[in-house]
């Protein structure tokens, strides 16, 4: 069984989450970090939107679970996706909406024909990661605000794309409300203390379902924020795992899970192995991120409409502004 603790705090699961804090009798221990006289500001949840959106990578179980959160928000969902293979004829079934599923070579002409029909859209991406680039770039080119929740690709050219054309646009590695607030706080540690973890030992393990075929977008986030704080990575050395027995019997995901799940764990150790720390975010099925995603459309549907000199957004973003759902 592979673990990241030393020996002596070997565990049998690792990867299992901890689902309640006891005291030495093996009694539950009720803890609260509320201070008595702390005042939180309630912060009114936005009106009610309803606009055109459409989600390209239907044919695929995150883009499909999209389309039907967006229905389920009150969207207008655009009845077009597109697929990779232009040999591909048919229609994807989501709620009342049957969308139909064009090839590569028509989507310059079919998204110009949606442009004149919903001047409003906003696009959200859940493709593949060689899609990306090429995918943002006929964006930008013709003025489509879109959400890119496909990782991989060229970032930085993705990025550049962008600002050179102009466009609005949310790039996020993370679409998950909850993961994205745990990204925010690893941020601003890694700004306020930097060098903190200096000398430590990084171990990661990230498990997702076999179809998912690059590096977790939020695991390279993650450690980011641990190199700013002054730990030294190679990404060789991450642990990718995708074999479905494995994912069982050592991570520890549930059955009903293993085609769709996000585990991630970050292990430290300082320099003479007396201290460790570790951090711990699993995710079971994809209605985190597809909730996030229709969010994040919100968001960026908004910042259009206001004609906001902001272009490119992220989902902390959404999260600073209250935006989340």
């Amino acid at each position: 069984m592979l673990s990241l603790r030393p020996p002596c705090t070997l565990s049998p699961a690792p990867w299992r989450r901890r689902r309640t804090l006891h005291g030495a009798a093996g009694t539950p221990q009720r803890v609260s970090a509320a201070a008595p006289s702390a005042i939180v500001e309630a912060v009114s949840p936005p009106a009610r939107l309803s606009f055109p959106i459409l989600v390209n990578g239907c044919t695929g179980k995150m883009g499909l679970s999209v389309a039907e959160a967006a229905t389920s928000s009150g969207l207008h969902l655009v009845p077009i996706s597109f697929s990779s293979r232009d040999t591909l004829d048919r229609t994807v079934r989501v709620g009342h909406t049957d969308v139909r599923i064009y090839g590569p070579s028509a989507k310059e002409d079919v998204l110009s024909s949606v442009i004149d029909e919903f001047p409003d859209v906003v696009v959200v991406d859940y493709t593949a990661p060689d899609s990306v680039n090429a995918n943002a770039e006929l964006y930008c080119k013709l003025g489509l605000p879109f959400v890119m929740g496909t990782t991989g690709g060229d970032r930085q050219l993705l990025y550049k794309s962008v600002q050179d054309s102009n466009n609005y646009a949310l790039i996020s590695p993370q679409m998950g409300k909850q993961v994205v607030a745990f990204l925010a706080a690893m941020e601003i540690m890694a700004e306020q203390f930097p060098g903190a973890f200096s000398g430590y030992h990084l171990e990661v393990l990230e498990s997702h379902q076999a179809g998912k075929l690059d590096i977790s977008g939020t695991a390279k986030a993650v450690i980011a924020c641990f190199e700013k704080l002054g730990v030294s990575y190679d990404m060789n050395r991450m642990v990718k795992i995708r074999d479905p027995e494995q994912q069982l019997e050592m991570v520890g995901v549930p059955e009903e899970h293993i085609e769709g799940h996000a585990f991630h764990l970050y292990h430290l150790t300082s320099p003479d192995d007396s201290v460790s720390f570790e951090f711990q975010h699993n995710v079971c099925g994809r209605s985190i991120y597809a909730e996030g995603s229709v969010d994040a459309a919100m968001f960026l549907h908004r910042k259009v409409r206001s004609n906001d000199s902001k272009r490119i957004y992220d989902m902390i973003d959404v999260l600073r502004e209250g935006s989340m759902r």
